[in-house]
Order: structure tokens, then sequence, then C-alpha cells
């Protein structure tokens, strides 16, 4: 901390006497976060496994409601980093990533984009009445992001959608594409353009007005749809002098979220792939004493452990304001991504001819290692913005990222 403090010169005593200060132990995670992991991972192993997933990639809703329900009510695991004054369990962001990990790892089906990732964060984001969000807490109710081509930053102009006020209601019409989770969602949170300017509207998805279209997509774990807005009746829940923030903390936090899912779903094939390249033979030999095996998931190794701690270095500068959000979860999408590629395509190397089969489960996390990448921004997308962040911003006014994370 001292020498983090001694290279920024510029910085009054005053701001450094406010800086939060960072000891090893605020980035380890506690007894009662280690007794969540567990529990998720349990839960995850009895009712998420991979006869779940793939039952639920054919079903409608794509989703078992039973289980969305007892990961809300009994586990409370959806709304973690929710303020108990609105039904959450008031932990922190660090705790909801926790469980988020575990259900990443298990490939979990479910709204969890949508809900849990943007929905609920934007409700909290904009102080949303109670009866909104606690139906999504408990898992009686699900939600989507309808925001239009976010591409990691909020944009209010490419909103595609029209507010009209009349007869003291709002009347939304217009069409947004690919809106994950949407085609089962009870609740759409739509960004659309008033007299005024932009704000965030709460629909009411089963209503006449609404038209969901299925779109058949690479990860049959994740649906999206178009949604197409004919006069549909919404509630503003941030107007135009507010839509904007809270669309784009939603966007940080489902993007921060998201990359603590890849980490999840990384560390599961990682795990994958060295049990079987420990009991795979290979001329007598298991194939994980070859150098060609063996170093392909060491480099993989290395990997997962530099996007563990990116993601986990942005849910911190979420919670805490320790650095700045935007650069923090731009690194992590941008590192996440491409380390669940990596692992996913090797994954599927070291087991050979299995890891190509329809019967194998690695072909499932390759398709949502592929799709991920291009969910909030892809990792091209995110690089670039680090670099008008870091490089094109005038040293004195640079954002600051913290070095030397112990996890």
């Amino acid at each position: 901390m001292a020498e983090e403090l001694a290279d920024q010169p510029d910085r009054t005593a005053e701001e450094l006497a406010d800086q939060p200060d960072r000891t090893a132990e605020e980035f380890t995670f506690t007894d009662e976060q280690n007794q969540l992991r567990a529990g998720v991972r349990a839960f995850c192993a009895e009712y998420l496994d991979e006869a779940a997933v793939r039952a639920s990639m054919t079903a409608d809703p794509p989703f078992d409601p039973k289980v969305w329900k007892r990961l809300g009510s009994e586990l409370g695991v959806l709304g973690l980093a929710v303020p108990e004054p609105v039904g959450g369990a008031g932990g922190t962001l660090v705790d909801q990533a926790v469980a988020v990990e575990e259900l990443g790892a298990a490939l979990a089906c479910g709204p969890l984009f949508g809900t849990v990732y943007l929905a609920i964060p934007a409700l909290v984001a904009a102080s949303a009445d109670g009866d909104l969000l606690a139906p999504l807490l408990d898992g009686v109710r699900t939600a989507a992001l309808a925001a239009g081509d976010v591409a990691g930053e909020f944009d209010a102009a490419a909103v595609t959608v029209a507010a009209a006020q009349a007869g003291g209601r709002w009347a939304l019409t217009g069409t947004v594409s690919q809106v994950v989770d949407a085609g089962a969602a009870d609740m759409l949170l739509v960004a659309a353009k008033g007299p005024d300017g932009v704000g965030l509207y709460a629909v009411d998805a089963d209503q006449s007005a609404v038209q969901r279209i299925s779109l058949a997509t690479l990860d049959l774990t994740r649906p999206q749809a178009t949604v197409e807005l004919r006069e549909a009746t919404g509630l503003l829940i941030a107007g135009p002098d507010e839509a904007d923030r809270v669309i784009t903390q939603a966007l940080r936090v489902g993007a921060a979220l998201l990359a603590v899912e890849q980490v999840g779903a990384a560390q599961h094939l990682l795990d994958l792939s060295v049990d079987y390249a420990k009991n795979r033979l290979q001329f007598g030999r298991p194939i994980g004493s070859f150098q060609a095996v063996k170093h392909r998931l060491a480099d993989d190794l290395v990997a997962l452990e530099h996007a563990r701690s990116t993601a986990y270095h942005a849910i911190w500068a979420l919670n805490d304001g320790s650095d700045d959000p935007a650069l923090a979860v731009s690194i992590a999408q941008a590192t996440c991504s491409a380390a669940l590629v990596r692992v996913a395509t090797d994954t599927i190397q070291v087991h050979g001819g299995i890891g190509f089969t329809w019967e194998h489960q690695a072909h499932l996390y390759y398709k949502r290692a592929y799709a991920d990448a291009a969910l909030l921004g892809t990792a091209e997308q995110h690089r670039a913005r680090v670099g008008a962040m870091v490089l094109d911003a005038p040293a004195k006014d640079a954002p600051r990222v913290a070095t030397g994370m112990p996890l």
C-alpha cells in the first residue's frame, strides 16, 4: 500500500486520507463466503447437473421453474447483493459473485443473465418499488433488459424504442433484437426515447402488445429473442435524468458477473481436462505425462488465474469504489472472455475424439464460451475501451488500477 501511494505525488493529502486501506484480508474470501460456495456447489450437483442442463435446452420455458424458485426462496442467491430494506440478503457483490461462479461452473440454465446480472442491479440502482424487486428475488418472476445494442456500454443514441404518454400511461413502440432471456421473461426493462430523453420502463411481457420472437442461437442454454412492442404499457422507473446512470450501472455489474461466470466455467473445464489427462492412457502412460498436454494445461491454468484476478478485481471495484469500475470491468471482460474460449478449445483438444461428440459436455461449454464472448461487448471492444481510458487520458487524470492483489 505504501508503494502504491508513493507513486501518486499529484494527489492531495485529503485524497490520500480518503483512499480505502486495502489489506490482504480484503482480497480473500470469508468463511461465510466459502460456506456459500460449498452450498451452491452442492445444490448444483443435485439439481443442475448435466442431465438437467440438457433437458432445459429443449424445454419450455428453457429452465426448471421449481429449481429457479428454490434458488431464490430457499438459497436466497438471486439477490445476495440487494439491500435488506427492499427484500434482499443485504450482502455484497462479492457474495453474489461467489454464487455466480459456482452456477457458471455447472452451466446452470435459467434467466441468470437477464434477471440476476442485469434486471435486479438496474432496479436497485433506480431505487425501484419493492413490489417489482421482491418477485425476482424470490424466484417467482423473471426479467430481461432490453436496452439496444449496448456493446459493453450504454449508448442512448442506439435506443430504438419510442415512449409516448397518453391517457396517464406510457405506451412503448419499437423493436429490440437479440435480448437474452426475453423469451421466458415475465417483465422487460426497456430503454425508450420519450419527449424529454431516454428513460427506463418496466413492461409486463405477457400483454398482447408485446411480441417475442425466439432466435436460433449457438448456445442453446442461453436463449435470445427479438422483442417487438406495439404501444405496450410501461411503468417509468428511471427518467431521462437517471436512466443513463441506472443502465450503465446495470451493464457494469452484469459484465463483472458474466466475467465471474466465465471463470467458473473455465475452472470446471480445466478440472475436467486434468482428471482426463491423469487417467487416459496412451502408449501405456497417462497422456498428462506428455509435454504437449502438460504444457497446454499449465498455460490454461495461468490464463484461468489471470482471469480470476481480473474478474474479482472488477467485483471489488464496483463493490467499494476502490478503483475505476469502468476500467476494471473492461479489463475483466476482455481477459475472461479470451480465457474461457481458450480453455474450452483446449478441453476438446485434450479429450481427443470424445471431446467432439454430442454426448460429451465439452461442446456445451465451448458454445457457451463463444456466446458469452459476444455479450456486453467483445474482448476487442473492451480492449479498445481500456486503451481509450488509459492511453488517451492525460497522465494526471488516468484511472488508477491497483496492483498486487492476492486472492
